[in-house]
């Protein structure tokens, strides 16, 4: 495979290798049910090809869709799904469970939301093999868009490219929660060239034993008045590695820019390894910008505090570590989603700690 190189600085921190020994893995079976209990359309996946008898399309169609030129991106294009919505329609939310059977599997999406358009998306990855994703987001005047996705495959590598560009007034809203077993990479273009857009993405990747996650993100502000944040938090046990990158780009004429990044890394143990990286690049005067990173090990104060009010030091370290998390996953809207992602953290910290 032609792959980048890790001296270039986007690809730094990438496991390269990890995706193809991931395309390397043989064939996988998963028939589990993924869906959560909402209403609206549901895709089913498999291998990267939509099982008809297990979907419900609702307003979303498959359509030939190119890619662009990203390195990974671009793999993905051909046939893939596309929920395109009218101006002021409002659509039920849209489930879709990819599910890795093995080797590697690669699709495009498309989302379009008309002006004062409104949809949910939620995305589920398992199984195990190399899940390779592309997907662009158009939002105009003042549509808006929550996604929330779930990295839970078992085994190989997610690697997901992403570019969206919001019209005035737009929102964006994506989390992610990193808590499977296998490796994985998110990669963003967000572009806001709207006038008073507003876009927030980010979530939690919980790593253990030797596996890498990581993103690498790029807000651009192209408009007057914009706002975004992304807020991120790492969690890393055993002798993983997690790496957060956030850039804020602010073009010249983009004044009245309100960018925030705060990023946070805890080390669940100190032979594992947190990279964090947030960036800065502001050609505007007047602009409201900040970013923070931190990366630590849990409070031992209030580790004795709850040690000594007769909780197990098992216990007291996964309540600790879900507070930790707990204010990336808090903003998603949905509340039956906002649930299935804080179980599959406190699923994850069982089976870490």
């Amino acid at each position: 495979m032609e792959l980048p190189s890790t001296r270039a600085e986007a690809w730094r921190w990438a496991d390269l290798g990890g995706l193809a020994a991931a395309a390397a893995l043989g064939p996988v079976v998963d028939d589990g049910d993924y869906f959560l209990d909402l209403p609206g359309a549901r895709l089913l996946f498999v291998g990267g090809v939509l099982d008809e008898a297990r979907s419900d399309l609702g307003r979303v169609t498959i359509e030939a869709i190119d890619a662009g030129e990203h390195a990974l991106g671009k793999r993905a294009k051909g046939a893939g799904w596309e929920l395109r919505l009218g101006r002021h329609a409002v659509a039920d939310p849209v489930q879709i469970v990819h599910v890795a059977t093995g080797g590697e599997n690669h699709m495009p999406a498309t989302i379009v939301l008309a002006d004062d358009a409104v949809a949910q998306v939620v995305e589920t990855y398992v199984g195990a093999g190399w899940s390779n994703r592309f997907l662009r987001v158009e939002l105009g005047k003042a549509a808006r868009l929550m996604r929330s996705v779930r990295l839970l495959q078992q085994g190989g590598f997610v690697s997901l490219r992403e570019e969206a560009t919001l019209g005035e007034g737009a929102s964006l809203v994506t989390s992610f929660l990193g808590a499977g077993t296998a490796g994985s990479r998110i990669d963003a273009q967000i572009t806001i060239n709207g006038d008073a857009a507003f876009a927030e993405y980010g979530g939690a990747l919980l790593t253990a034993g030797d596996r890498q996650q990581e993103c690498a993100v790029r807000v651009r502000h192209d408009a007057v008045g914009g706002q975004s944040h992304q807020l991120w938090r790492a969690v890393a046990a055993d002798t993983s590695t997690a790496s957060l990158a956030a850039a804020v780009e602010v073009a010249r004429h983009a004044q009245k820019t309100d960018g925030e990044q705060s990023l946070r890394g805890l080390l669940l143990k100190r032979t594992a390894t947190i990279n964090l990286k947030p960036e800065l690049e502001i050609f505007a005067d007047d602009v409201k910008c900040a970013h923070g990173a931190t990366v630590g090990e849990l409070d031992a104060r209030a580790l004795f505090y709850m040690q000594s009010r007769g909780i197990p030091t098992p216990r007291a370290v996964a309540l600790l570590t879900h507070a930790f998390v707990a204010d990336a996953l808090g903003r998603i809207g949905n509340d039956v989603v906002r649930a299935a992602f804080e179980a599959d953290a406190d699923a994850w910290l069982e089976q870490a700690l």
